[in-house]
């Protein structure tokens, strides 16, 4: 009697084990399918894959950077070199005019 409670407990086992490994199966499949309709959904979207988003979010900030710096140096008044040597002063001319 014991050999018999010892084999069916085999038995349930056996049943357990075969049906955790249907559902885990069945749950890839689901896994798999849900993944493709989101791909196929992604693509008629015309979505951009993150890698490409964060590249460009990247060059966008240097570039922005640059600006600002840029903008700030032609923000700065330009001092004009001072000449060390006098002004040239030059007469009027008068011209008298005859009577």
């Amino acid at each position: 009697m014991l050999r018999n409670k010892d084999k069916v407990l085999d038995d349930i086992a056996r049943v357990a084990g075969g049906t955790v490994s249907v559902f885990s199966g069945i749950g890839q499949n689901i896994r798999e399918d849900i993944k493709s309709y989101i791909d196929d959904m992604a693509d008629r979207l015309d979505l951009v894959p993150r890698e490409d988003f964060e590249r460009l979010e990247l060059q966008v900030a240097a570039l922005q950077e640059k600006i600002d710096k840029l903008e700030k140096a032609s923000q700065k008044p330009k001092s004009k070199p001072k000449s060390k040597a006098k002004p040239k002063t030059t007469k009027a001319k008068t011209t008298k005019a005859k009577k």
